[in-house]
């Protein structure tokens, strides 16, 4: 697998993981976190591991 496709999939199964949090965990309780606010940063990692799949097709790397 390239790295392009790898960082692509690696991001867009780490957005779907964080958006799955930030939607359907608010009622649950941990102490130490928010796992809503886990959720958004999981996003903004998966977004940006997304964009550098993209960077990677974009520029041919293997």
């Amino acid at each position: 697998m390239s790295k392009a496709k790898q960082y692509a999939t690696e991001g867009v199964v780490t957005f779907l993981i964080g958006l799955v949090l930030w939607r359907f965990s608010g009622d649950v309780d941990v102490p130490v976190v928010t796992l809503t606010k886990v959720g958004v940063v999981m996003m903004v990692v998966g977004g940006v591991l997304s964009a550098n799949g993209l960077r990677h097709a974009a520029r041919g790397g293997t």
